[in-house]
């Protein structure tokens, strides 16, 4: 997990793994920014089974592009974690019996030029054990090649996780990911999974954290959200 611990600025980040205990699946999500306007947010539940990005001072708004959007949604035995709308289309195409890669066959990278940020994306699927990572970037910054990158799993190692960002490093322009999902450590307990990825965030530049928990057994999912400027609880899904 060295590097995201030595790391300043990874960017958004995605997370899919196993409990050791294998009792549960874990995803999850964390904001970062540089900028005031992106540190300007929250996460907030909504409804039965959704997270959204929510402005926490709208005095301070400057631009809600690529800022407000749904990371966090669920539709039957599928579980969907994005960094942006992509979440959406996602979940429209699934809902149609379309695939997670069908939705992303026309998915772009941010026009937020120079960085281009990634567009990142995963999907669970608790019935059939699918898990899956996927990453939409430019190659070396240059808006004219671009290459989409879906990584497949057909089962979680115990105690273990796949995580991809949206950034390699900090940098003007910011570099986008490179290489496969690396492989990090995931908890038994929620609690102990946020905190430990909370922490391992660079202070100055974190903004919130989500972790989802989803019981093999029975499917019911938890969630556990941290914002930088406060604390949303653990709120039980079904």
């Amino acid at each position: 997990m060295n590097n995201l611990a030595n790391n300043t600025y990874p960017g958004r980040g995605i997370i899919i793994g196993k409990t050791k205990d294998t009792k549960k699946i874990i995803q999850i999500y964390w904001l970062m920014g540089r900028s005031e306007n992106s540190k300007n947010r929250i996460f907030i539940t909504v409804g039965n089974n959704f997270v959204k990005n929510e402005v926490f001072d709208m005095e301070k708004l400057i631009d809600p592009s690529f800022i407000i959007y749904f990371p966090i949604k669920k539709i039957n035995n599928y579980h969907i974690v994005t960094n942006g709308d992509q979440t959406e289309k996602i979940y429209k195409y699934l809902r149609e019996n379309k695939s997670f890669e069908e939705a992303l066959k026309d998915q772009f990278y941010e026009p937020d030029k120079p960085n281009y940020t990634p567009r990142i994306s995963g999907l669970v699927n608790t019935k059939t054990s699918e898990y899956k990572l996927a990453i939409v970037k430019t190659i070396n910054n240059n808006a004219s090649y671009f290459v989409r990158q879906i990584f497949s799993y057909n089962n979680l190692i115990p105690g273990k996780g796949y995580c991809i960002t949206t950034y390699e490093k900090d940098g003007d322009p910011l570099p986008s990911y490179v290489g496969e999902p690396s492989i990090v450590k995931i908890y038994n307990s929620i609690e102990e999974n946020i905190e430990e990825y909370w922490d391992l965030l660079d202070k100055n530049n974190r903004v919130a954290i989500l972790v989802k928990s989803i019981n093999v057994k029975d499917g019911k999912d938890t969630i556990r959200i941290i914002n930088r400027v406060g604390i949303v609880g653990q709120q039980q899904m079904s």
